[in-house]
């Protein structure tokens, strides 16, 4: 059976849904126990594809009718290229922790799932170079070079489930970027299968390599779009040999900037992070239990909280540096802070980034959100909240039954701002009054509706606030070349 469906160069007849002579073509390139299928002669439950099939925010829904767990780049091969023969879409699944539909089909595209390709392949504690599948979870990463006293260039909320092949195709940012700057920099080498099925093997070590057209960093934010990565050679940093953080108190918003600055001057190249946390954020992390970092009365009369951490080579020479600053923030004239808290040890360093990243579970906790991951000015941070939520206000949306609460959190060392709204259902209503108004805020400070979860199924339409049209149209050209079929992960990054 085929159906017709939008393309990025128009309408065509694009694509065939599984059947039972795909099955049993699958079971000659994978062992039973790694097909899932709703499709006779398997006949599943269809119960059992719903992890597959739906976001873990409950806000995406497909309909997959099969999911093939491969092992190997080769098996991967032979899917793509035998989905390719028969015009049969792929959506390439890593974690499933992404915010913007990216990963779950949109009708009933074949799920490749890479979470069977979780082995680590190569590690040079010398260099730091590690090379990866693409299912490995970056929390594994993380500990597998810890030892080695290395850490990976990136650090997520999701990081006990988010897959590397992910985190690279959506070139994940995190809470790290300050110190280590994007994937695009870390990833040294990427191994992908393309839409016909050819490997294309360029998983370098190499640190340097000037031979021609970099082609590894069209995958890189991609979304499955152009290929599926299937490993990853990435530098990890070495570890730092000492870490600490501090949350601070600011009694406004308009202290943010000037603290920023001065926190640069003064941590200079021990600074790893500079975290912002809303009021309403805040006081959501501890309502459900995300933690409490300061006492109801430091709390009273601040309007938001940052999150500071550093990483230096030697404990003494840190903690002299952030006392300086603490002593310094406090007894000025016209003290930026209300307060701060400096952890003490392992376990209060861990309670206080449990706060920060525990915001987006307290969120979801708290009702179901909608969630804008954009790229502004700095000094903009507190105008898109105010702005959203006095938009929301004027529409007759705000309230319990409606929408909660507005809020914002993110990287202030690269103007990534999270915001959420929270509402107490998702309804086409609030939907229609988010958008396009957060897109057009957002543009008229010419930022970017995407920072750094990507594009996905949920910004498609509005792809055009944040790339003009030869932007587009050459993205449309890259996309026709690698995948003249349309068959790899349809319906996403472009319309």
């Amino acid at each position: 059976m085929s159906r017709f469906i939008r393309h990025c160069t128009g309408w065509r007849r694009l694509y065939s849904s599984v059947g039972a002579s795909d099955i049993d073509h699958f079971k000659s390139i994978l062992p039973p126990a790694a097909i899932l299928s709703t499709v006779s002669p398997s006949a599943l439950p269809s119960a059992e594809l719903d992890p597959y099939n739906n976001d873990w925010m409950g806000k995406y829904h497909g309909s997959a009718t099969t999911v093939l767990r491969p092992k190997t780049t080769q098996q991967v091969s032979d899917i793509v290229r035998w989905c390719a023969s028969r015009n049969i879409a792929i959506v390439p699944q890593g974690g499933n922790t992404g915010l913007v539909g990216g990963s779950v089909p949109l009708h009933d595209e074949l799920i490749v799932s890479l979470a069977n390709m979780n082995t680590v392949r190569s590690f040079d504690p010398v260099s730091g170079i590690l090379v990866a599948d693409a299912g490995c979870i970056l929390q594994s990463l993380t500990d597998y070079v810890a030892p080695h006293n290395h850490i990976m260039p990136i650090d997520l909320g999701a990081k006990g489930s988010c897959h590397i092949g992910g985190n690279v195709a959506t070139n994940a940012g995190g809470l790290r970027l300050l110190r280590y700057g994007s994937l695009h920099g870390s990833v040294l080498g990427l191994e992908v299968v393309l839409p016909d099925g050819t490997i294309l093997d360029q998983l370098t070590t190499l640190r340097k390599d000037n031979t021609g057209y970099d082609l590894k960093q069209l995958f890189i934010g991609a979304e499955g779009t152009l290929g599926i990565i299937t490993a990853v050679s990435v530098l990890t940093p070495p570890s730092p040999q000492a870490s600490n953080n501090v949350i601070l108190a600011l009694p406004h918003f308009d202290n943010v900037l000037p603290l920023y600055k001065t926190v640069k001057r003064q941590l200079s190249e021990i600074l790893s992070a500079f975290e912002f946390i809303d009021r309403t954020a805040y006081d959501l992390a501890v309502k459900h239990g995300q933690g409490r970092a300061l006492s109801d009365e430091d709390v009273d009369g601040a309007a938001c909280f940052v999150l500071v951490e550093t990483s230096g080579g030697r404990r003494e020479h840190d903690e002299e540096k952030l006392t300086d600053l603490l002593t310094s923030l406090l007894e000025a004239d016209s003290p930026l802070i209300n307060t701060g808290v400096l952890s003490q040890n392992p376990a209060q360093f861990s309670s206080l980034w449990a706060l920060r990243e525990g915001v987006t579970e307290a969120v979801s906790k708290e009702g179901k959100a909608y969630k804008y991951d954009i790229s502004i000015p700095l000094a903009s941070f507190k105008d898109v909240v105010d702005a959203t939520r006095e938009h929301l206000r004027s529409k007759g949306l705000l309230g319990d039954h409606a929408v909660k609460h507005v809020l914002g959190y993110g990287h202030v060392g690269d103007g990534n701002l999270h915001l959420n709204i929270i509402a107490a259902a998702y309804t086409q209503e609030i939907q229609d009054a988010l958008e396009p108004f957060v897109y057009e805020l957002v543009a008229s400070y010419r930022g970017s509706i995407s920072a750094e979860h990507g594009i996905g199924a949920m910004k498609t339409h509005a792809l055009h606030y944040s790339k003009n049209d030869v932007s587009i149209e050459w993205m449309k050209k890259i996309k026709a070349l690698f995948d003249p079929l349309g068959i790899m992960n349809p319906g996403k990054v472009l319309e």
